[in-house]
């Protein structure tokens, strides 16, 4: 629930903040380049850094002026860092804050080291993340943001600009999206060239030094914005000041491992290591997108596609149960699920990609198995953000996998072949990725299956094809029939010789829709 917006007002310019959560100490939260508080709830990791925040404070975020739901300001008559300084007062006032932690993050670490350093009766403490002393030494020089600010006037509100910021996130469509509208609701093209030549002036090196209140400075080790030196520096220059380098290269807080961001930052505010609330298992993880949605609708027309994907997702839901496994995220177009194996996960790609090419359409399928954290229905960790990446990486009607899931595979009677390496924001090194192959039957089909006839089955064929199709290997299937494997493999040959069937998963797939079979 998106908490009540509120306004504060500085002369005549009126902010918007939200404030939420009922901790002992009060924590604004002075926002980066640009910020929309309505649609910080929108995304999970947004959403899920606010609520982790407001889980020991009494969080008060706000838009800065010129951007999201405050008033706009006057490109012709820009105003200083002080005045934008003197909003944060005056948010503060109006939540009723006498004193308070500031939490500034990238464009907003230059607005709370300036409060700082101007009220110290009133800052409690003091968190750069991701934040610099000087505009054009450490985040772009005068000539870059010549070029920022064109660029912005040609293709702001279109997501293009998300490479400057989180060029991780720039291949996940759904992010893509959401950055796009956030960059519309947060400002216009002239308001966010107008906030980068405000930025563009910023220099508070000399002021660091009578910062007097306690200070933590976070930095990822590779950000894209903002280089690490920027980081450092404050470090160096502010009294007492504490330096946190942190895997990464995506700049906004609200990316990568927010858990680790906030955990870093609750320790220093409150002085007690947080106790995870959630319990970390391996898993293995599957991500099924539709592949060129836009092209189907196109060509079949939105009511029919609208019929099909529905249908897909139907076929989803029960394959994703049929196999033992957990939906994470399902909607027309996107699937996350964790299993507790490589073999059910391989089983359920498989038959989703044989259901979407029965109803014309294509997917692209990742598999991973790593570490998630899972709290009740929800999970969350690095190895989700990992499946998604190599999903997306995948081509129309290719099964992708991890190396490690392949690994973990061995005897599980699913096959892989090496595809190429590919470098994962997060991961230290390039992960090798392997495209799963189906098991050919050994005779060539000699002709199109028209119907197959599951009568041609014996009862212990009909028995064999149950397991086969709940993904269980030959091993799996000896043992839970009591029959050696050689046995199984000649039942699963004489199966696909009945059913004139090319592989194990079409037979699979099959069985999966004949409620006879189950």
């Amino acid at each position: 629930m998106v908490p009540e917006t509120r306004y504060a007002r500085n002369g005549n310019t009126r902010i918007a903040y939200q404030a939420i959560g009922q901790g002992a100490l009060d924590l604004v939260f002075v926002p980066g380049f640009i910020s929309n508080l309505d649609l910080h709830w929108e995304d999970p990791g947004y959403s899920r850094l606010l609520r982790r925040l407001s889980s020991f404070s009494r969080l008060i975020q706000f838009d800065k002026r010129g951007t999201g739901l405050s008033d706009r300001v006057d490109p012709a008559h820009l105003p200083s860092l002080e005045t934008r300084m003197e909003d944060v007062h005056a948010v503060m006032d109006a939540a009723g804050s006498g004193r308070a932690a500031l939490l500034g993050s990238s464009e907003g670490a230059p607005m709370s080291i300036l409060f700082a350093a101007t009220y110290p009766e009133r800052t409690r403490a003091l968190v750069l993340y991701g934040g610099y002393a000087h505009f054009h030494r450490w985040v772009q020089g005068p000539e870059a943001v010549a070029h920022f600010t064109e660029e912005a006037e040609r293709s702001w509100g279109t997501g293009a600009m998300l490479r400057h910021f989180a060029p991780g996130r720039v291949e996940d469509p759904h992010f893509s999206r959401w950055w796009a509208r956030f960059e519309r609701l947060s400002a216009s093209p002239t308001a966010a060239v107008a906030l980068t030549r405000m930025n563009a002036l910023i220099d508070l090196r000399a002021i660091l030094p009578s910062i007097r209140v306690p200070t933590l400075v976070i930095h990822r080790q590779e950000d894209v914005r903002v280089d690490p030196e920027a980081g450092r520096y404050l470090a160096q220059n502010i009294p007492g000041a504490r330096l946190i380098e942190i895997p990464g290269r995506d700049h906004p807080i609200w990316t990568g491992d927010v858990d680790q961001v906030a955990d870093v930052i609750e320790e220093f505010l409150t002085g007690i290591r947080p106790q995870p609330q959630t319990s970390r298992a391996l898993a293995t993880l599957l991500a099924s997108g539709m592949v060129g949605p836009e092209r189907h609708a196109a060509k079949l027309g939105d009511r029919h596609w609208l019929e099909r994907a529905e249908q897909l997702r139907t076929a989803a839901a029960g394959a994703v149960e049929r196999f033992g496994g957990r939906i994470v995220t399902l909607d027309l177009e996107r699937l996350i699920a964790r299993f507790d194996g490589p073999a059910q996960a391989a089983g359920c790609a498989t038959i989703l990609r044989e259901t979407a090419q029965w109803l014309g359409l294509r997917l692209s399928q990742g598999l991973h198995v790593g570490e998630v954290e899972i709290s009740g229905d929800v999970i969350a960790g690095l190895a989700v953000h990992v499946t998604e990446r190599i999903a997306r990486h995948a081509d129309a009607g290719e099964i992708l996998a991890s190396s490690v899931t392949a690994e973990l595979s061995a005897g599980s009677g699913l096959h892989f072949c090496d595809r190429e390496e590919i470098a994962v924001e997060g991961l230290s090194r390039p992960m090798r990725l392997v495209t799963m192959m189906t098991e050919q039957h050994l005779e060539p089909a000699r002709h199109r299956r028209k119907e197959a006839d599951l009568g041609k089955l014996s009862a212990r064929e009909r028995e064999v094809l149950a397991l086969v199709a709940n993904g269980l290997s030959n091993p799996a299937i000896a043992a839970d029939l009591r029959l050696s494997e050689h046995t199984v493999k000649r039942h699963v040959a004489n199966i696909l010789l009945k059913l004139d069937l090319p592989t194990r998963a079409a037979a699979a797939a099959l069985a999966a829709r004949q409620p006879e079979v189950r």
